[in-house]
């Protein structure tokens, strides 16, 4: 399984609008895209930061819907978000939600 982590700095008081634009714009698209199995968001409305990790069935997976949805994605968070958000990419070791052992490495 294979993740993509987004760092992004809230414009002040738009948290609540990020859920909003998440919950109603981003996760509905997330959904309809080939190999995406979860979103995992947080938000610290103090620091006017937020994280989103998204789970992917593979990084083929993730690499598409970089190059041909997170455009709409961005453009949609650009009411909420500060500058351009940070994306890290990973393999998951481990999760308790998603059944994944520890791999060999």
């Amino acid at each position: 399984m294979h993740t993509r982590n987004v760092s992004m700095k809230l414009k002040a008081n738009s948290a609540p609008e990020f859920t909003r634009t998440l919950e109603k714009e981003i996760l509905p698209l997330l959904r309809k895209q080939k190999g995406f199995k979860d979103e995992i968001s947080f938000v610290a409305p103090e620091r006017n930061e937020a994280v989103a990790i998204s789970f992917w069935d593979k990084q083929e997976s993730a690499e598409a819907y970089n190059r041909e949805k997170y455009p709409e994605v961005l453009k949609a968070l650009s009411k909420v978000v500060e500058g351009t958000p940070r994306v890290e990419s990973f393999e998951v070791a481990n999760s308790t939600s998603h059944q994944i052992a520890a791999s060999a490495v």
